[in-house]
This record gives C-alpha cells, sequence and structure tokens, in this order.
C-alpha cells in the first residue's frame, strides 16, 4: 500500500521538473542563455580560443590540445555544436570542426548588446 502514493508522488515531481516557462522569453534572451550555458566550462572556452587561431577545420588535434579524455572532449564538442558555435563536418571516419564565424558574430552582438542594457561598461 505504501508503493502506490510514492510512485505517485515521483510522476508528480518528474511532470513538473519538466515544465519550463523559457518559450515566455523573447528569441534574443533563448539565444543567449543556451550560447552561456555553452560557454559556462573553460574547456569550451579553450576549444573556442584553439579554433579560433586555425585556419582551416581540424579533427583530431582539438583533444591534443586539451587535458581531457577524447570522450569528454566529443562531450563538449557536441555543446559548442548544439549552441551553433562550431560546425562539424564527416571526413571519412574523423568529424572535423571550425567556427562557425556568423553564429560567434551573432553571439558576440548579443552579449555586447546585453551588457549595454545593463550599464555595467
Amino acid at each position: 500500500m505504501h508503493i502506490k502514493p510514492i510512485i505517485v508522488y515521483l510522476r508528480y515531481t518528474i511532470d513538473i521538473m519538466a515544465y519550463s516557462k523559457a518559450a515566455e522569453f523573447n528569441k534574443d534572451e533563448i539565444k543567449l542563455a543556451h550560447i552561456a550555458k555553452a560557454l559556462a566550462h573553460p574547456a569550451r572556452i579553450a576549444i573556442l580560443k584553439y579554433l579560433s587561431q586555425q585556419k582551416s577545420c581540424i579533427c583530431n588535434d582539438i583533444v591534443a590540445e586539451l587535458p581531457l579524455s577524447q570522450s569528454t572532449t566529443s562531450q563538449h564538442l557536441k555543446a559548442l555544436k548544439d549552441a551553433g558555435l562550431i560546425a562539424g563536418e564527416i571526413d571519412g571516419p574523423r568529424m572535423c570542426y571550425c567556427l562557425d564565424e556568423e553564429n560567434c558574430t551573432e553571439a558576440v552582438g548579443l552579449l555586447n548588446k546585453l551588457f549595454k542594457q545593463i550599464k555595467c561598461c
């Protein structure tokens, strides 16, 4: 008899956690939050800096530059790609990455706009 109320409670808790009011914000605020989340790890910042210094897309060189395993580096690359800050293309059995310059320029613009609006600079 004690199991049923716990299951109902867990279902209710999961439903509440899945609800988000993000749709109530404008598209620039949502996009900037997604970008900020992607930038919220020093490895991702290091990846962006490294890619900005390259003339072309690179494959496995990123793993050699970071003090992280290949699988962890791949997770960080995925977060940056999902945010649109980098692009990846398949080159045989490897993925090659480079900055998505258009989206990075847009991200800089959104960040500048935010900090001008909050008058900190």
